[in-house]
């Protein structure tokens, strides 16, 4: 089978459109046609080469779509059955899924290589040349082929090009304030970063019951989603963040602070640090180049104040349990979804999408098959 997908074949090239082979779906494997695909900043952190990926790999990790075929021994799904993808998979058997903690999934150490659980590719070049698929799933694509652990059913009535969000950017960012930094009624809350993910955590704060949730973002359309969504107030800069919450908190400090911003360095981590009060907590969800240092504290203040760092991958959360979940807050009327696209896109016009994110125009942007 040929697929049209947006192949990234190097640190600071442009996806490229190509044509490619994709094989059958072999055992626990389903081909899936996509419905809708998220653009999502960590695809671009592949780009500019904070996470250095095997290339040449199909770009696009948020995804939703329609099961066309399943390959033997998969239990989950059927053809026609509709699905949003998460970008981590879930075997449910190795340690960590044994624990409770399915995010950190062992399935997972592939997601930057691309290939599916047994260690091959679906997806081949015209050369025959292997080419794999973001986070196992490929999105920036018309079909893939892809793990059943990757796929989560929902009800045929979910419309799959606002619910795609729910793949990543949605559960990362809700999960972030609600079981990473365990946001409680009454807490005072700082996020900083706006854009996909830390829309979400707004949403997820407000929701959690936060009596003061401080979105900090320098861009001011951003600003005004986070108040259309939740949050109480807002700040251009951390500088004008610290100064609010002390007013806030008579000067005690923010319960906790969430890091979502597009590229995490040591200024950010240092002044959320700095804004959380004694036994407050610091959750970094937020992306860096793996090999560069980018928390930077007094390990005195550390110490004598009984501050935290948590890290949150997934928010912290379950794919199957937490998807399934915000899926039905969506419909209820409880979290936002549509208001987050600002634009949706066509696959030919993938880096004009990124063009936007990088250039503080989209909230979010998606691409519609």
């Amino acid at each position: 089978m040929k697929t049209k997908a947006a192949v990234l074949r190097g640190v600071g090239r442009p996806f490229e459109i190509e044509e490619l082979t994709l094989d059958p779906p072999k055992a626990g494997e389903v081909l899936i046609k996509y419905v809708a695909a998220g653009l999502c900043h960590s695809d671009e952190h592949l780009r500019h080469g904070d996470i250095v990926p095997r290339f040449p790999i199909v770009g696009g990790h948020e995804g939703a779509g329609i099961i066309e075929e399943v390959g033997e021994g998969v239990t989950r799904l059927k053809p026609g059955d509709h699905v949003i993808c998460s970008f981590l998979p879930v075997c449910g058997a190795c340690r960590f899924c044994a624990a409770g903690m399915t995010n950190l999934c062992d399935m997972g150490a592939s997601i930057l290589n691309g290939n599916l659980p047994d260690g091959t590719y679906r997806f081949h070049s015209d050369s025959g040349e292997d080419v794999g698929g973001m986070c196992m799933l490929g999105t920036f694509s018309e079909r893939a082929v892809i793990s059943q652990g990757s796929c989560v059913k929902v009800a045929d009535d979910v419309p799959l090009d606002k619910a795609v969000l729910i793949g990543c950017g949605v559960p990362t960012g809700f999960g972030s304030a609600v079981h990473a930094a365990q946001t409680q009624p009454g807490d005072t809350i700082a996020i900083y970063g706006v854009g996909g993910i830390g829309i979400n955590a707004v949403q997820g704060a407000a929701l959690a019951g936060a009596t003061n949730v401080v979105a900090i973002d320098p861009l001011a359309n951003k600003r005004e989603m986070a108040e259309r969504l939740g949050a109480t107030h807002s700040c251009g800069s951390a500088a004008e963040a610290h100064a609010l919450i002390q007013e806030l908190t008579r000067g005690v400090g923010a319960d906790k602070a969430i890091v979502t911003v597009g590229v995490v360095d040591t200024e950010v981590t240092t002044n959320a640090f700095h804004a959380i009060r004694k036994g407050g907590t610091v959750v970094v969800t937020g992306l860096a180049d793996p090999t560069k240092n980018t928390i930077e504290i007094p390990g005195a203040l550390l110490t004598l104040f009984e501050k935290r760092i948590q890290g949150s991958l997934f928010g912290s959360g379950d794919p199957f349990t937490d998807i399934p979940r915000l899926v039905d807050m969506y419909q209820a009327g409880q979290i936002k979804l549509d208001e987050l696209i600002t634009n949706t896109y066509t696959l030919d016009d993938v880096n004009k999408g990124y063009d936007d994110l990088v250039n503080g125009v989209n909230v979010r942007g998606v691409i519609v098959y």
